[in-house]
């Protein structure tokens, strides 16, 4: 209970610290101050503080399994291991918000420690518009949020955390993807204070690119530990379902990828400026819609937090009031900062950035629609569709083709203007992509050419980026990216082509046939572990060489909440995963079994490795230009 008020009140000295810093800012920007001096700059020290005890506390009290807290009764059991505990933490609608607020207030303190050499009217603006921000979920999460709300009479055992949720990556993953979502505020802050300050240049581009490479490269990394643990996690063999709770984070990762190359051709060249600042207040735009969407109750996942539709209309409230405020900056000070024109030849870097900036926004548009016109049926007309993976592949996988193009060409063009010559060693590469092409799309045995032509697109983005090493000067960035998205798109097509998969109903002692393999049902046993009982099938998988590989698939039956789950068993060698599942069938002696191939999988995720190793590369490349 102790533990419970120190994190409340830590809150309250925040929010007050937040007050105090904003209009500490504004009076720093009337007097116009040459320094931001040390007593702002402590300020921002003890507002991310005063949020760090709060959000230690919250972890302490999950981890003593104080039930006083209502947070912690309702997302915790003492039977649950330590790990969970610690995870349980975020693992909820108050404790992420609360995870939330602590990144808010770290970027801030961040950006001022970075942002030293920069004006001082830039740096109080983005103070000041930062903590608009902070103060707004200050107030969401004491009002509607509260994570120390107290229970009476003291429970001696909590509710328990769903047992989905008790999983590694996912315990990880939301603290990467949320370093990612809520990094994109300090953008959106960053530009606004540009535009009021007349700075949006070159300067600006080269202090604000930082801050977008950390946003995309941890988004990048919290969308791939979703996608492994929807994989093995779910059961169901995919690892990408385009359910509305993935697309919220995807929809921002497109809009920060725009944006990089966009600050790219600013920082080099001081083109785009408009495109740039418009893109920094989409981008955070949409990082705020994925929060109303997965906190509204409008969406129904198992990483979604419906609870209270008021807090939904909050954020929604929230979120048109900084859009109107973004937009309205953007109207007055638009004359002051794009007055500037310079000509853009057809045949240069800057229109290949341009172009491919188009393809990007158009992606994106695919999946808002796809995410959010089922929504707005359901509630003006009552009807409810669903939008899967057809709607996307029939609007997204045509447009792959210049869009890949694109990528792979635009790296060797230059700026302002390029003479453009298809030499011997491009023909060959192309005569090499298309033979390449055709015995791929023999050997998976598709007979359709619009599939070849994907392969001939993804193909030759991945050899022209692997010929980047053979320039004198390598830009390691641009080729780790480039070359991790060939091969991303690449292990997509042949695992979606690929795969095989059989469903089958048998008892223990039978078996069945995938292609050349034998699945012998051999045994199970029943083991008791802390917090929950496992059904373990144990599987011997004949391939075709009669080499025999062993495959264990469990049912989890969990005591707090009373729930079963399906642990997958997956072999994974380099070109294949061996996914095998199993269920109970209520009231008989069989067992549904679920069997799958699944081509190329661990290449999804070394090939996403590889564009996060990009980022990376780009974010420690120091005082250097990164073309992308």
């Amino acid at each position: 209970m102790i533990i419970s008020q120190l994190g409340y009140y830590s809150l309250i000295f925040g929010l007050l610290t937040s007050i105090f810093i904003f209009f500490n800012s504004s009076i720093h920007l009337k007097k116009n101050n040459s320094v931001i001096s040390d007593k702002l700059f402590g300020l921002i020290g003890f507002q991310f503080l005063f949020v760090f005890i709060s959000f230690i506390s919250l972890i302490y009290s999950f981890i003593i399994s104080d039930f006083s807290n209502e947070t912690v009764y309702n997302n915790s059991h003492t039977t649950k291991p330590l790990f969970y505990k610690i995870t349980g933490t975020w693992g909820n609608h108050e404790g992420s918000l609360l995870l939330w607020l602590l990144v808010l207030t770290g970027v801030l303190l961040g950006f001022i420690l970075k942002s030293r050499n920069e004006p001082n009217n830039y740096r109080l603006l983005t103070t000041l518009f930062q903590q608009i921000i902070v103060i707004g979920f200050f107030i969401f999460v004491l009002k509607t949020s509260n994570p120390f709300n107290e229970i009476f009479p003291v429970q001696t055992e909590g509710l328990g955390l769903n047992p989905i949720l008790q999983d590694p990556a996912l315990g990880i993953h939301p603290p990467i993807l949320y370093l990612g979502y809520v990094g994109t505020s300090i953008i959106f802050s960053a530009a606004l204070a540009s535009m009021i300050s007349n700075y949006v240049n070159k300067s600006w581009a080269k202090n604000i690119k930082f801050w977008i490479l950390f946003s995309w490269i941890f988004l990048t990394g919290g969308i791939l530990l979703g996608s492994i643990w929807a994989y093995y996690e779910l059961g169901w063999g995919g690892f990408w379902f385009w359910d509305p709770v993935e697309n919220v984070s995807l929809m921002p990762w497109l809009s920060l990828t725009a944006l990089l190359h966009c600050i790219v051709t600013l920082e080099k060249r001081e083109l785009l400026k408009k495109w740039t600042i418009v893109l920094c207040i989409i981008t955070f735009a949409l990082s705020m819609v994925g929060t109303f969407l997965v906190r509204s109750g409008i969406l129904n996942s198992v990483h979604t937090f419906a609870n209270d539709p008021s807090r939904g209309i909050y954020i929604l409230t929230f979120l048109l009031f900084l859009v109107l405020l973004s937009f309205v900056i953007f109207i007055i000070f638009e004359n002051k900062n794009f007055t500037q024109k310079s000509e853009i030849f057809i045949l240069s870097k800057e229109t290949a950035v341009l172009i491919n900036n188009w393809f990007i926004l158009y992606f994106l548009s695919v999946v808002l629609i796809g995410t959010i016109y089922p929504i707005f049926l359901d509630v003006i007309l009552d009807e409810q569709i669903s939008v899967g993976p057809p709607f996307y592949n029939k609007l997204i996988l045509p447009f792959l083709i210049p869009f890949v193009l694109f990528m792979s060409i635009g790296p060797s063009m230059r700026w302002i203007k390029t003479n453009f010559k298809i030499g011997v060693k491009s023909f060959l590469a192309i005569v090499f992509t298309l033979i390449l092409s055709f015995i791929t799309v023999y050997y998976i045995g598709e007979k359709n050419i619009f599939v070849i032509l994907l392969f001939v697109g993804f193909f030759y983005l991945l050899f022209k980026s692997l010929d980047q090493f053979r320039e004198k000067t390598k830009n390691l960035a641009q080729i780790f990216s480039h070359t991790g998205f060939s091969l991303l798109l690449i292990s997509i097509l042949l695992n979606s082509f690929s795969s095989k998969e059989i469903v089958k109903n048998i008892r223990v002692g039978e078996s069945f046939t995938l292609k050349n393999e034998k699945i012998i049902f051999k045994k199970i046993s029943v083991e008791k572990e802390k917090n929950y009982e496992s059904i373990i099938g144990f599987f011997d998988v004949l391939d075709e060489k009669n080499k025999i590989i062993n495959l264990q698939p469990e049912i989890r039956i969990y005591n707090e909440p009373e729930m079963a789950t399906s642990e997958a068993s997956i072999k994974t060698t380099l070109f294949k995963d061996r996914f095998i599942t199993i269920n109970i069938i209520k009231d008989q002696n069989f067992f549904n079994v679920r069997y799958q191939h699944k081509p190329f999988m661990i290449w999804i995720w070394i090939s996403t490795l590889i564009i996060m190793i990009g980022g990376i590369f780009a974010i420690f490349r120091k005082n250097k230009e990164v073309n992308i």
